[in-house]
Formats: structure tokens, sequence, C-alpha cells
């Protein structure tokens, strides 16, 4: 039996070929752009929800106090998000971790990390007296050059120059922080002393735009800082009729 020969022409092999070197040569460049742009893309990504739950935070505090007339106490533990039962003695005892199980919300950022918490003890028992209650939450900035300036509160706080009654942040995917199993993380600097400093912090604290660069005023900082308004409270819990 005569075998049937099959002839292929050239110029198609040429052009598959020519194909097959396209779509290697496509896939080279987009792990590329990847390896280039989609760390940053992702990082950005990340930033955005936390900002999110963040935000969704706060509005459940103030929620929270609307209903109960105080703001919470701190988390249990970096593993449980109850509210602490015992009152808080002092500045320190009133600083920890959001208690995200009281509150019905997330509780970690995009990292992993535990959200932090740190709240005016006076305002964490009810009734809050307006007209004699202080919060006690400073949020500090950094201007263009480097030196600190106030964006929330003053040197002194006083029933007349009032500071926050509560701060939540996170302590973004670099140094510092607690994960959500309750291990602390290592920090992976020497002179983020901003972030060094929101770490301990119990009434003052640093906000500002992020940097890797260790040679800008207070070093590397990633941390996400957000503050309840005195006001936006008080507005809140007025409407809600728990703040005499």
């Amino acid at each position: 039996m005569a075998r049937s020969r099959i002839c292929v022409d050239p110029r198609r092999q040429r052009g598959a070929v020519l194909l097959l070197l396209l779509a290697v040569a496509s896939t080279v460049f987009a792990a590329l752009l990847i390896s280039a742009f989609g760390g940053n893309t992702l990082e950005r990504a990340r930033e955005q929800r936390t900002l999110a739950v963040l935000a969704e935070a706060t509005d459940a505090l103030v929620g929270f106090a609307a209903t109960h007339g105080r703001l919470p106490r701190p988390a249990i533990s970096a593993t449980d998000g109850r509210e602490r039962d015992t009152p808080c003695t002092d500045e320190a005892a009133c600083s920890g971790f959001l208690p995200w199980v009281t509150l019905a919300v997330d509780g970690a950022d995009s990292w992993g990390k535990r959200l932090r918490y740190s709240v005016t003890p006076r305002y964490t028992a009810a009734p809050i007296q307006r007209l004699f209650s202080v919060a006690t939450k400073r949020v500090q900035t950094r201007d263009g050059n480097g030196a600190l300036r106030y964006e929330a509160g003053y040197t002194e706080c006083l029933v007349y120059t009032q500071c926050a009654p509560a701060v939540v942040y996170s302590q973004g995917r670099d140094n510092l922080g607690t994960n959500t199993a309750g291990l602390p993380q290592a920090n992976g600097s020497v002179n983020n002393t901003d972030e060094q400093g929101n770490d301990v912090a119990t009434t003052g604290f640093i906000r500002r735009p992020a940097s890797t660069d260790p040679a800008v005023p207070g070093g590397p900082f990633d941390d996400l800082v957000v503050y309840i308004s005195l006001d936006t409270l008080y507005e809140r819990m007025a409407a809600a009729r728990v703040l005499p």
C-alpha cells in the first residue's frame, strides 16, 4: 500500500514558530511587569483595604458610644477580641488592641496584624460629662521640613483645648506589631523612631506619609493612624440622647 505524504508549507511552519516566540516573549514581558509594578499595586490595594477597615472601626466605636453612653475598653488580648471587663486605671491600661468581637468588625489589617486602640479612660465610663471630661489623645504629623506639628490636640489637653478621645491604628506591613496569633513582630529597622514611638504610645501618636528612607526625620514609616473627633463623638451621642 502506498503511503500518503503530508506536505507542510514551510511558510506555515515559520509562522507557527513566530507565534510561539511572540507568546513566550509576551509571557516574559508580563512577568517582568508584574515583578516591577505588581508588588506596588498589591501593597496599595492592601493599604486601601486597611484604611477601609480602620474607617469601619471608628464608625463602630462611635456607634457603640451612641448605644452605651461610653467608648469601649481595649480587647482582652490579641487573641480575644472581647472588651476587657475591668475599668481602665490609667492611659496605659486603656491602650491595647481594638475590641473587634465586641464591635463586630474586622480586628486585623491586610498584613495580618491586630489593630491597635488607645482610648481616654474617662470616656470608657458612662455617663460622660462633657463639661468636665478631657480627651487626652494627641496626633502629630511632620511638615515638609520634618518638623512635628499637631494634627489633633495640643501640647496640653484641657477642657477648653480638647484633644481626641481615641486613636485606632495599623502598624503597617513592616516592623513591629502583633499578629492574629498573638505573636509580637520583630522590628527590622534601627532608626524608625516614629514607628517605635507609636508602638509604646499611650497619649501621643504620629501620623505621616509612608517612607522607606532611613534618612528622613522619624525614619522609615508605614503606620496607618486614624482618630475619633471629639465633636463627631459628641454629636452622635447627643443625637442618641446618651450624653448629659
